[in-house]
């Protein structure tokens, strides 16, 4: 568990302390958050914890904590204001400032309150930037040489930004930000992660239809395939309902690629409810899957439910899903051989730095010989052959 890691750490820096007494000891994120005061109770020789959201106050509780000699704590949730503290990009890059890939979040925390996430209670409520805001970096980004913007959130199609010279009520929604961010000069490619199936309304769907430069691939977590659990899980939706959002998806946008995640082990999960996610994944044809064993977070409705399902039959389960899905990757991977793909390049290969790599609008990694460095840059390539987790190209 995330918690006993961070404790068991900790113990591990202590004899540092001893040696060095000046040295600043600090914990941040989302355990931090979640614990709060109980760290430096439990080990006294913290100095500073802080959560996600008060990243940027952690200068003044540096000095704090230099002034007093008390540990500092602040595991508040101050609204958007740490987007304040934004550094601006200054990465150099082929000689000017920029780079080719950057991100971007939009919104932080989630009102979902799924009974297995512990999300709500370490980021707090769903809160977006303006709108104003996020354009004028990724239009900095752009200016910069950036070429492709991923807005992050975590749960990003939550976003409700509040526009310019509006009041309250008048926020952009996600759709209306990939209008705008469609616009901004230099920016040929859109991103986003992660999506909540209760958010993809109608709207942000028919971005795929008039919105080229939104990619062909959606991260749209499921969880499971059975409606008993997905009820168990607070989702707020049934398989129909999900079912239904990527119909509609793939009547605007054919090729469009899917992945998803998946809790395996949920309490009370039967053999039956695990066929149905099978069943699932199988008609939706998902090429990629972020799988994992439940692992029950304390203070969620979840953790309190029974859980008689052996661990070794989860495992099984886990190894039957990541095989299936695997073996539908491999199957969308074949048949883009042949195919003439829009690959940005990042730059070299990480299997072979004589060689460069790109990634396709699906999402999937390329590698491929250059006689000149095309990083930054867009070019077509042909895909020639399908390994097990790129792909290889020839220049067109």
């Amino acid at each position: 568990k995330a918690q006993e890691k961070v404790f068991h750490d900790l113990g591990r820096v202590r004899s540092l302390k001893r040696a060095k007494p000046d040295l600043l000891i600090g914990v941040g994120g989302c355990v931090a958050s979640q614990e709060g005061a109980a760290i430096v109770k439990r080990a006294p020789y913290v100095d500073i914890v802080f959560g996600p959201q008060t990243l940027h106050r952690l200068p003044q509780m540096i000095e704090a904590r230099k002034m007093t000699g008390q540990s500092q704590v602040d595991i508040t949730f101050p609204e958007i204001e740490k987007f304040d503290y934004l550094p601006e990009s200054l990465i150099q890059f082929e000689g000017r400032t920029g780079r080719v890939s950057a991100f971007v979040s939009i919104m932080e925390g989630c009102s979902k309150y799924c009974s297995f996430c512990v999300v709500p209670y370490t980021r707090g409520e769903e809160v977006s930037r303006p709108l104003g805001d996020v354009l004028v970096e990724v239009t900095r980004l752009a200016d910069q040489g950036t070429k492709e913007v991923t807005l992050l959130g975590q749960n990003v199609n939550a976003y409700r930004g509040i526009m310019e010279n509006g009041a309250e009520c008048d926020v952009a929604d996600l759709a209306l930000l990939l209008e705008c961010i469609n616009e901004i000069r230099g920016i040929e490619r859109i991103r986003y992660t992660t999506s909540h199936p209760r958010e993809f309304t109608m709207r942000l769907i028919e971005t795929y239809e008039k919105i080229p430069k939104l990619v062909s691939h959606v991260h749209l977590p499921v969880q499971s395939g059975s409606d008993r659990i997905l009820a168990a899980m607070k989702r707020g939706y049934t398989t129909l309902e999900y079912k239904s959002i990527v119909r509609k998806l793939r009547a605007v946008r054919p090729d469009i690629s899917l992945t998803s995640d998946f809790i395996i082990g949920f309490p009370g999960e039967t053999e039956a409810d695990f066929k149905a996610t099978m069943k699932l994944i199988e008609e939706v044809d998902f090429d990629d899957s972020f799988c994992f064993i439940y692992s029950p977070r304390p203070g969620t409705p979840a953790a309190e439910l029974p859980d008689n399902t052996l661990h070794k039959i989860k495992q099984e389960r886990l190894q039957r899903i990541q095989e299936k899905i695997q073996c539908q990757a491999q199957a969308v991977s074949q048949r883009m051989v042949g195919t003439t793909q829009h690959i940005l390049v990042e730059g070299a290969s990480k299997k072979n730095p004589s060689e460069l790599c790109g990634r396709t609008d699906n999402n999937r990694v390329v590698n491929f010989a250059s006689d000149f460095d095309a990083t930054g840059h867009f070019i077509d390539v042909e895909i020639t052959a399908s390994l097990s987790h790129s792909l290889r190209g020839e220049i067109v």
